[in-house]
């Protein structure tokens, strides 16, 4: 009997999470899926709202051809033109705020009747400035995501770096939801510092990528809750591989390849698609592997 996967984790990763997108409609093509909860981070969050808002490959599709006509002229990440005038040096928010509204479209009602959905953001040490706090928390996660290419990275959290998931369906108007999946995204200087109920917070990923500590393990005596947790980029693991944790059976999934496209690389979003093909490919291959079956 073909897994139905009670939880659904994404990783953030940016551009990368069209990977994702790929992956998970095409496996709810072969073995629909119909999960409670969904906890993402980042441009996961963003990724786990179109799922809803704009449903399946026909979705996505949609998505993509809205930021191949908006980025068309979008020839450089950094305007350096811009550097002595009031104009952004980096478009990067204009142009990701510009996309959520238009891609989440008409289907913020779809979205509060969908799945719970969890955005997990980095809110930032109290001691520190905001300024500090930002640099030394994208340091941080550089320094431990290259140098040990840990899976669930500690170095923010020992910094002081602490997590706060809010609920999507918590938000009163898209408007709200859009900010939050922004503040999730926040990663100065490509987008502004941001705040909420007045603390500053950053991407979510500055406290771990891959946001597991949403997940709500099962219940003494109750079976065990299986988790999907779809990746965004290459770790010295197997494609596919289960951990058990109390109440949890967490089944890993990251992509067979490391995705061409960069996670804020605007210029070259020719490659976006390629990344959803990929992800297409992936569960393609893990279901006829049998990776989804009891």
């Amino acid at each position: 009997m073909p897994t139905q996967f009670d939880q659904v984790v994404l990783a953030g990763g940016g551009n990368r999470c069209w990977w994702q997108a790929g992956f998970w409609n095409q496996l709810n093509e072969l073995i629909p899926q119909k999960p409670k909860k969904i906890i993402a981070v980042s441009a996961g969050a963003a990724t786990a709202c179109l799922f809803s808002a704009r449903p399946g490959h026909e979705g996505a599709q949609w998505g993509l051809n809205y930021y191949a006509q908006a980025l068309k002229d979008v020839k450089s990440n950094v305007h350096w033109q811009n550097f002595f005038s009031a104009k952004p040096i980096f478009p990067h928010y204009a142009l990701y705020k510009a996309a959520l509204e238009n891609i989440l479209g008409e289907g913020f009602e779809a979205i509060q009747a969908g799945p719970e959905i969890l955005i997990g953001l980095a809110t930032a040490p109290q001691h520190l400035s905001p300024k500090i706090s930002v640099g030394l928390g994208l340091l941080a996660y550089k320094l431990e995501k290259y140098l040990k290419q840990s899976l669930h990275p500690q170095f923010g959290r020992k910094l002081g770096f602490s997590r706060w998931f809010v609920s999507a369906q918590s938000c009163a108007s898209k408007k709200d939801l859009i900010e939050l999946i922004l503040q999730s995204s926040c990663s100065p200087p490509l987008t502004p510092v941001m705040c909420r109920e007045g603390k500053v917070v950053l991407d979510g990923g500055l406290v771990d990528n891959v946001p597991i500590d949403g997940l709500t393990p099962a219940k003494s005596g109750e079976p065990q809750q299986k988790g999907l947790v779809l990746l965004t980029r290459r770790y010295p693991y197997p494609d596919y591989f289960v951990q058990n944790l109390p109440g949890l059976t967490l089944t890993y999934v990251q992509p067979s390849e490391k995705i061409m496209i960069s996670s804020w690389d605007y210029a070259h979003h020719e490659l976006m698609p390629i990344a959803y093909e990929q992800g297409k490919s992936d569960a393609l291959q893990a279901v006829n592997r049998g990776l989804f079956d009891q």
